[in-house]
């Protein structure tokens, strides 16, 4: 049985469809993860599954979209496959209308809940395609998976239709020891609108450490500006993509690491971030919004510091706070400890090669 996954990245530094693809295809699924090629793309990194990069002209606005939807409907039209699988909302119409001319079977992995972005839900003529897109097809996709319960309860009231909870975390690692920390803090991921970067990074001015983000994203441009115009050039450094497989290695040395999300859209207030759970596998602390799904973690495993808001001010006493209350820091880096032994890719997998097993067979 081959499954075809489509995605709007170029399939370097997607972690969870890294670990999805590679848990299928170890449980004997053929498996190809379709994305984008842009002009920046690298060599893609081998994998134990089939790739596949669409190259595009346009990398940016709905033009963007519009290309590689056009091209991805024709990739697919073609190409064999039993199952398709679209990740979240932007690879949604090709797959459906393929899959109704070829009679294939057809899975929605919703990474967020799209239409709720901060991005889409402050542009009205944005929102208004993008919830149309979500009510029209969600129903027609009765089978799926998403990233949390909150997510699952929604589209569950909504649109009628009942996804298991597949949650993002990473591998589990077995570290020999806990590395010495360097003092410093660490943000990873995508430097994407929503993310509190326009708080956090004259937040920095009154925390005497360095931050180092690795990551790129449609907020990376408006970050190097606010770095600029905030002086704080000589502590946040912008590290750009790091593969992986390197940033595993790298995010232990870090003595704290943040999750911050505006309040605007649902999405953001109902996430619950890779990165939240990869700080966790690397034993790092971290500061977090008081959030509905983080809230429900840390209550039962103390991993962070929780914030209830964007205020500079907040977020700057919450970072010295980590950094220099030992007694606190000691706490969280042993919930770190207890947490990613149920926060791992090892347990969460099972859930999904049993979905599969279940509906494909």
């Amino acid at each position: 049985m081959k499954i075809v996954f489509t995605v709007t990245n170029d399939l370097n530094f997607d972690q969870r469809m890294i670990r999805i693809c590679t848990s299928l295809s170890n449980a004997g699924y053929e498996v190809e993860l379709v994305g984008v090629k842009k002009k920046t793309s690298v060599a893609l990194t081998e994998r134990p599954f089939g790739q596949e990069r669409i190259s595009v002209l346009f990398t940016k606005t709905f033009l963007f979209y519009f290309e590689y939807n056009i091209k991805l409907f024709f990739f697919l039209l073609f190409r064999r496959c039993d199952v398709l699988c679209c990740i979240d909302l932007d690879t949604m119409l090709p797959v459906f209308f393929t899959s109704v001319i070829r009679r294939k079977k057809r899975v929605y992995d919703a990474h967020e809940y799209f239409s709720q972005q901060k991005e889409i839900v402050t542009r009205p003529h944005i929102y208004k395609f993008w919830y149309w897109l979500e009510k029209t097809f969600v129903p027609r996709f009765k089978l799926g998976y998403t990233v949390n319960k909150s997510i699952a309860e929604i589209f569950s009231e909504k649109y009628k239709v009942n996804y298991e909870v597949i949650r993002n975390v990473p591998v589990k690692t077995v570290y020999a020891d806990i590395v010495k920390r360097n003092g410093k803090i660490i943000y990873q991921g995508s430097v994407n609108e929503g993310r509190g970067f326009e708080q956090l990074i004259p937040a920095m001015k009154k925390v005497d450490t360095v931050l180092d983000i690795y990551g790129n994203g449609n907020f990376f441009e408006q970050t190097q500006q606010l770095i600029k115009e905030n002086g704080v050039e000589d502590k946040v450094f912008l590290k750009g993509y790091v593969a992986p497989e390197q940033l595993k290695n790298i995010t232990p040395q870090y003595s704290a690491g943040i999750t911050l999300f505006v309040r605007e859209g649902l999405n953001q207030y109902l996430s619950l971030a890779n990165r939240f759970f990869d700080y966790i596998q690397s034993g790092v602390p971290q500061l977090t919004m008081d959030y509905p799904e983080y809230r429900k973690v840390n209550d039962e495993y103390p991993v962070s510091l929780m914030i209830t808001s964007l205020s500079q001010e907040e977020i700057a006493s919450g970072l010295n706070r980590l950094l220099s209350d030992q007694d606190l820091h000691a706490t969280l880096v042993q919930g770190c400890l207890a947490a990613r032994e149920v926060f791992n890719w090892q347990e969460e997998e099972k859930k999904l090669i049993s979905f599969y097993k279940e509906y494909f067979g």
